[in-house]
């Protein structure tokens, strides 16, 4: 794993770290790769029973390096090959999608900036625990670019289509109180205990019914996009799934002997 992206799994949490910190944190293409990567595999692996996203320094992420940018739109230009805005395809929409369709939720903690495709991903988490110096800018319009990493989706979900729109057309910064007010910070904590507020949140999770907060993801996706008898029947068959898991009968039978029920996961 490539030291721009820090990956560690302790007891069911994987904690993955942005690493540039000199660079707040902004994506080149090794870091967008090793993102991209490391989610896949926490994903995939059994072991993972939920995921923290944070990042070193004093920013969460200022979305795509501007200046390995620049670098290859001139290169671009020369050679005509016009692979510079791949990076859309090739990495923010499998990195966002690893997030919003992860089968275990997700927790952003937002250490500082979350700006562009920064801010992307942490919209894309499940729930965001937000320190008081932090802040979200959508950014993209400033560049005279469009939204991506799914803000478009996620974004008017969170607040409504006119704040976003507003957001979006007038890119400015929102403080971590405004960005509660609005509905897109979860939890806003003092910097300091940033890290111990979001790991909590996230352990909380681990240890919680994985197989369960699976459904309500998929549930919550599902809904976003279609009326509601198909969300009833969606609802039905992701409620018989849940019913069949060790972790419901787990806990049915704890309640029922008024002792805490501890998940498996399964």
């Amino acid at each position: 794993m490539a030291d721009t992206v820090l990956y560690d799994v302790t007891d069911g949490l994987a904690t993955i770290t942005l690493n540039r910190p000199d660079a707040m944190n902004a994506m080149n293409t090794e870091a967008k790769v090793a993102l991209r990567d490391v989610l896949k595999e926490a994903a995939a692996d059994p072991a993972v029973r939920a995921v923290l996203l944070t990042a070193t320094g004093r920013a969460f992420c200022v979305g795509q390096d501007l200046k390995e940018h620049i670098a290859l739109l001139a290169e671009d230009r020369e050679t005509g090959a016009g692979r510079t805005m791949n990076t859309v395809r090739e990495h923010y929409n499998p990195i966002v999608t690893a997030l919003a369709g992860m089968p275990k939720p997700v927790v952003a903690g937002v250490n500082g900036v979350a700006a562009g495709a920064g801010a992307g991903f942490a919209l894309a988490a499940d729930y965001r625990v937000v320190a008081d110096t932090a802040s979200f800018n959508t950014s993209f319009a400033g560049v005279a670019l469009t939204a991506d990493s799914g803000v478009s989706w996620t974004l008017p979900r969170l607040i409504g289509h006119g704040r976003a729109a507003d957001l979006l057309l007038f890119p400015r910064s929102i403080g971590a109180q405004e960005a509660h007010d609005l509905g897109i910070a979860n939890q806003v904590v003092p910097a300091d205990e940033l890290a111990d507020a979001a790991t909590a949140v996230a352990r909380r999770l681990a240890e919680g019914p994985t197989a369960a907060y699976a459904a309500i993801k998929e549930s919550l996706a599902f809904g976003a996009g279609h009326g509601l008898v198909e969300t009833l029947e969606k609802e039905d068959e992701l409620q018989v799934r849940a019913g069949a898991s060790g972790d419901h009968h787990r806990a049915v039978a704890a309640f029922v002997n008024k002792e805490k029920p501890v998940f498996e996961g399964r």
